[in-house]
């Protein structure tokens, strides 16, 4: 598992990169009640806004964490936006987007660097 700056987190499984929150961010956000996730099949660049997600306290955008092309989307959190705050680690992913270049997951943090980020 890989970590973000931005407090999203990415797990790889082949080409596929799945993207969440991280508990920290979950738990800053305070009680999410919207998601706005991307439609399958849309293109997306590294850094693009592409969802939103709004708590009692703010709303922020989930940024693309690479180049690619959505081919999942999680309408569980869109349905029942608290799943967020219930389970970020893993039931609460947002979407699934496939790459085709892989070498910019060496940027992201591995777990004991994000961990230490957010102390």
């Amino acid at each position: 598992m890989k970590y973000t700056e931005e407090h999203e987190w990415l797990t790889i499984e082949g080409n596929i990169v799945t993207v969440g929150i991280t508990e920290h961010a979950a738990e800053q956000l305070g009680d999410v009640v919207f998601v706005e996730l991307p439609e399958i099949g849309d293109d997306v660049s590294k850094d693009d806004s592409i969802c939103v997600i709004e708590s009692v306290k703010a709303a922020s955008d989930i940024l693309a964490p690479l180049d690619g092309k959505i081919v999942e989307i999680n309408n569980a959190i869109v349905e029942t936006p608290s799943l967020v705050n219930e389970d970020p680690s893993e039931g609460a992913w947002f979407f699934k987007i496939e790459v085709s270049d892989m070498s910019p997951m060496d940027e992201y943090m591995d777990e004991a660097a994000y961990l230490s980020f957010v102390k």
